[in-house]
């Protein structure tokens, strides 16, 4: 008897909200968070995150943010630092969502 497959994925949640942010930058945390089945409070320290270390910026308009993905920063494992992040969004089919697109 085979045993039913644990639940994994092969992007973390930052990977998935730098996904999501370049295809839909003005989402708000609460849209985030229910499109990527996560709670408002991780989605909201990864946002902080990203934005802390330079992956995405933000502007604020009102009470609604708009997030901007850099594409040129680096990716953060130490095993792909020399890849942009471009590239890691072009290889999810997302160059459109790039500024200049792509």
């Amino acid at each position: 008897m085979t045993q039913p497959d644990r639940e994994w994925y092969h992007c973390s949640s930052y990977g998935i909200v730098m996904l999501h942010l370049a295809r839909y930058p003005n989402s708000c945390i609460e849209e985030i968070a229910d499109a990527l089945c996560l709670t408002r409070r991780s989605v909201w320290g990864t946002v902080d995150e990203l934005e802390r270390c330079g992956q995405i910026t933000s502007t604020k308009d009102g009470r609604t943010k708009h997030y901007c993905v850099n594409p040129e920063a680096p990716m953060r494992h130490p095993t792909v630092r020399d890849v942009k992040i471009r590239h890691f969004l072009t290889a999810f089919a997302l160059a459109g969502a790039l500024p200049g697109g792509g």
